[in-house]
C-alpha cells in the first residue's frame, strides 16, 4: 500500500539543511519499504566545481594551507551531491542510512532491515523520515521519496 509519494528540488542555498516529512503508518503492517532517488549525482562542470573548492578552502583551510590545497583541487573533482535519509517512529529514532548512492533502497521489518535501520515492532500512528541535504552542489537537484508497505518477505 502507498504511503508517500513526494517529489520536489533542492538548489545549493538548501544544503545543509533537512527536510522532517511525517507520514501514518497503519494497522498489519508486515514491511515498511522506503525508496530514497535523487539527481544529477554529479556536478559536470569543472569551472564551477573548482570555484566551489576554493569558495570553501577560504572558509575551512588555514591560510598557510590554502595555496597548496588549490594547487591540488582536482584530487577532490568531481563535486557531488549529498541527500541522505534518517528514519522515527513514535517512540523516536529507528536508524539512518547516511550512504553516497543517489538511489537507495531500504526497508524495516519486525525481523530485519536495511543496514542502517532498526528491526522491531512496526507499530501504527505517527512516523517520519527525514532528509539531510548534506551538500547540494549542482544548480538544481531533484529528489523522490516513496514510502508503501508490503507483507514481510515481500518487495
Amino acid at each position: 500500500m502507498k504511503l508517500l509519494d513526494l517529489q520536489g528540488y533542492a538548489s545549493p542555498k538548501d544544503s545543509k539543511t533537512h527536510i522532517r516529512i511525517p507520514f501514518e503508518l497503519g494497522e498489519d503492517c508486515g514491511k515498511l519499504n522506503l525508496r530514497l532517488q535523487y539527481s544529477p549525482k554529479t556536478l559536470e562542470n569543472r569551472d564551477t566545481a573548482l570555484q566551489l573548492l576554493k569558495d570553501s578552502y577560504d572558509l575551512y583551510i588555514l591560510p598557510e594551507n590554502r595555496e597548496y590545497a588549490i594547487a591540488n583541487a582536482d584530487r577532490h573533482l568531481p563535486l557531488k551531491n549529498l541527500m541522505t535519509l534518517s528514519l522515527d517512529d513514535a517512540r523516536g529514532y529507528r536508524g539512518a542510512c547516511h550512504r553516497h548512492d543517489e538511489v537507495q533502497d531500504l526497508f524495516v521489518s519486525e525481523r530485519e532491515a536495511s543496514p542502517g535501520l532498526m528491526a522491531g515492532k512496526l507499530a501504527p500512528g505517527p512516523w517520519s523520515v527525514t532528509l539531510s541535504l548534506h551538500c547540494i552542489v549542482t544548480d538544481t537537484c531533484a529528489y523522490r521519496l516513496e514510502i508503501w508497505t508490503t507483507e514481510e518477505g515481500s518487495i
